[in-house]
């Protein structure tokens, strides 16, 4: 994933370093061609079939999609599928309840009965992906208009979709790859009743809290269990208690013989997003500018959560998920910005495209291709600077607010004439995990932000009575608001229900006249008047701009291959089990065990909270057989280059069998999304082992056990 910006860097001259096998996030359809070699080099023993295939059950077919963005991988043949417990979060906090608190207490179905079906989760598996790129471009001309060529390139690619699923029951999509310089054709197969099988607790499964995440040396049992259930034939079908478990076409051996350091490792997953290749503009504006601005905004946010959730249990389990994803990237990106700048990725990255320059002017079409690409990107970049700003306060403090996404949400189903019972439901759902005060109070910190960044020019129009009115303060504002939205409580929002029942017409009229629609409108119309336009403008340029630069890059390689950036589509990562020396007089080995865990633990602290069974298996040196030479192996740190989406990944050895579950990165290694370095980029996962002994020692879950393959 991580290491090239403008890839240029490593097919370069003579002294420049050609690509680590530890780098690339390589597309599973060109393994044969590509990588198997050096993969078999790097210690693999299995062959490109073995990891994808159309012809016969291999690998891809038991890894996973499990939800919208994590990944997930099946792990007996009964559908049992095996995920990190930060992507099952959502799932268990909304099972949790004071009187059943799941995440502080964890969960686990004794028998199928007991397993608590989900709603809206789903688990999606690739059956097939396609070079399309002919198909795609069939049509276009030089020349063409880029109206024109766009609509050409959208048609070809929805008959190509269409092709794919007619008379079937499978999802198909066509992905841009290199910026548009190739397309490939996945199909899906989507299943929809996902029920919950076991999750240890929180202070298990999510050890370490905050201050843990994106660190090493971790002591996290990420993970948590899911069931696939079909209908008949084996296929998708919604939730009923008459379906089966999902029968895989491949499941997973698990591998409880352990790794060592050194050992080859691969990771099987749906990666999200990277950005490899970017100009060095593009890494200024990150970590000046663009970065420090969100992470002000989510440490606002994160302040207002966690004052709260101390407070009260209700809001602490309201907003558990919340803080999670809010904290996520917020720490993620404080890593970036430290990576970027102690590596000089920026002068890197200058000296990549300084190395594609030099390649360019050797030959005269080349220069005719290229060379007015340096200014052009130039010119891209002072206009972006212009927009940005709007553009990531939109993204972190308008569209975040809870009382917004309601209103918003409710006035769209009201307009589309959707019946009161959904309404109702939907409302529900909202208010389940919803605590005014917590999204009063962001409000008020977000409008506060927007005015401290942004221009007079590009105030709302409520900011005049928040200054004349309220004298500037913004908190004033947010009190009147939140009492008089619809949503800011639980009556207001009975109130208009009961209209909508009565007359939508009526009901409508009285939520455009919400003052917490109001304010939202304004930002609408102040951003698709003043910002849009442009940003559209510029992003459009942007894509230009890349395509032609990656088909240079292309060019440039030769033979050489160059791998796409990550885009939620299957993707292949392979290195070794490795630590790392992140400084001067520091080095970290490369695995964890209980006694680290045991270390850590500090009585009051709820990131290094211990429950007491856990140690008393410790103290009782209780492991099983999953224990090594009176220890239990906990977490290890691999070489795979992984981004967001790969957690849940299976990491595999080299048979392909289950070692561990790739749930984080390193602090000093995020910026692995921007550029990879393989001396200080580490994927982290759960030991197998530790997953094993949770699931049986302490969960007295042995029974899951049963139906999986274990290897000792």
């Amino acid at each position: 994933m991580r290491r090239m910006g403008l890839m240029l860097i490593l097919f370069m001259v003579a002294g420049t370093q050609l690509l680590r096998a530890e780098e690339g996030m390589w597309i599973p359809l060109l393994i044969e061609k590509y990588q198997i070699g050096p993969m078999k080099e790097a210690g693999l023993r299995l062959d490109a079939e073995d990891i994808y295939s159309i012809n016969q059950a291999c690998l891809k077919d038991a890894v996973a999609i499990f939800g919208s963005g994590c990944t997930g991988e099946m792990i007996s043949g009964d559908g049992l599928i095996l995920t990190n417990h930060h992507c099952g979060e959502g799932m268990i906090q909304w099972h949790s309840s004071v009187e059943h608190d799941y995440l502080t207490d964890g969960f686990w179905a004794m028998s199928r009965e007991e397993e608590l079906p989900n709603e809206g989760l789903t688990v999606t598996f690739l059956r097939q992906m396609e070079d399309v790129t002919d198909a795609v471009n069939q049509g276009l001309v030089q020349g063409m208009d880029p109206d024109d060529r766009q609509r050409r390139i959208n048609l070809n690619r929805g008959e190509l979709i269409r092709e794919a699923t007619e008379g079937t029951h499978y999802d198909a999509e066509v992905k841009p790859f290199y910026y548009g310089n190739a397309y490939y054709l996945f199909v899906y197969e989507k299943f929809r009743d996902v029920r919950l099988v076991g999750a240890p607790p929180v202070s298990i499964g999510s050890f370490g809290g905050d201050t843990d995440n994106w660190m090493w040396p971790r002591h996290s049992a990420d993970f948590s269990l899911f069931r696939v259930y079909a209908g008949e034939e084996n296929k998708p079908a919604g939730y009923s208690p008459d379906n089966q478990p999902y029968q895989p076409g491949k499941h997973l051996e698990i591998s409880a013989a352990g790794i060592e350091e050194g050992d080859f490792t691969m990771v099987l997953g749906f990666p999200a997003s990277t950005t490899m290749y970017l100009h060095p503009e593009a890494i200024r504006a990150m970590v000046e500018t663009s970065l420090p601005l969100k992470i002000a905004l989510r440490s606002a946010r994160l302040e207002v959560m966690e004052r709260y959730m101390e407070t009260s249990d209700v809001v602490r389990i309201q907003y558990a998920h919340k803080q999670s994803r809010v904290s996520n990237a917020w720490k993620k990106w404080q890593g970036v910005i430290l990576g970027l700048k102690r590596n000089h990725i920026f002068d890197k990255k200058v000296a990549d495209e300084a190395a594609f320059l030099e390649w360019m002017n050797e030959d005269g079409e080349r220069q005719m291709k290229y060379d007015h690409l340096p200014e052009d990107f130039a010119q891209l970049y002072r206009e972006k600077e212009q927009s940005a700003v709007a553009v990531d306060l939109m993204s972190e403090a308008i569209n975040p607010l809870e009382l917004f996404g309601e209103v918003n949400r409710v006035l769209g189903m009201m307009q589309l004439g959707r019946s009161s019972e959904e309404i109702e439901n939907q409302v529900a759902q909202f208010f389940k995990d919803f605590h005014m005060p917590v999204d009063r109070d962001i409000f008020a910190a977000m409008m506060q932000a927007y005015h401290d960044h942004m221009p007079e020019a590009l105030y709302p129009p409520f900011f005049t009575r928040v200054e004349k009115r309220d004298r500037g303060d913004f908190s004033s504002y947010a009190e009147t608001l939140y009492r008089k939205a619809v949503f800011g409580e639980r009556e207001g929002a009975r109130k208009l229900l009961e209209t909508y029942k009565r007359s939508p017409e009526k009901a409508l009229k009285r939520l455009r006249k919400d003052p917490a629609l109001i304010c939202l409108n304004q930002f609408k119309e102040l951003y698709y008047r003043e910002i849009y336009h442009g940003v559209i403008n510029v992003q459009e340029k942007e894509a230009k701009l890349y395509k032609t630069y990656m088909a240079g890059l292309l060019e440039m390689s030769g033979e050489r291959p160059l791998y796409a950036d990550a885009n939620r589509t299957m993707r292949l990562t392979y290195g070794k089990v490795k630590g790392y020396r992140p400084m001067d007089g520091v080095e970290y080995r490369a695995t964890t065990s209980l006694s680290g865990l045991l270390e850590k633990y500090k009585k009051g602290n709820v990131d290094y909270a211990v429950p007491e069974k856990l140690v008393e298996l410790y103290e009782n040196r209780d492991y099983g057989r999953y224990g090594v030479n009176g220890t239990m192996p906990v977490c290890f740190i691999a070489t795979n280059h992984t981004s967001g989406g790969n957690s849940g990944s299976p990491v595999l050895d080299a048979e392909g069998r289950l070692v561990g579950l790739n749930f984080d990165r390193e602090w000093e290694g995020t910026m692995s999304d921007v550029f990879y370095d393989p001396n200080l980029c580490r994927n982290i996962a759960v030991d197998i082992r530790y997953v094993l002994f949770i699931i049986d020692k302490y969960a007295g879950a042995g029974y899951l056990l049963d139906e999986m393959e274990i290897i000792f």
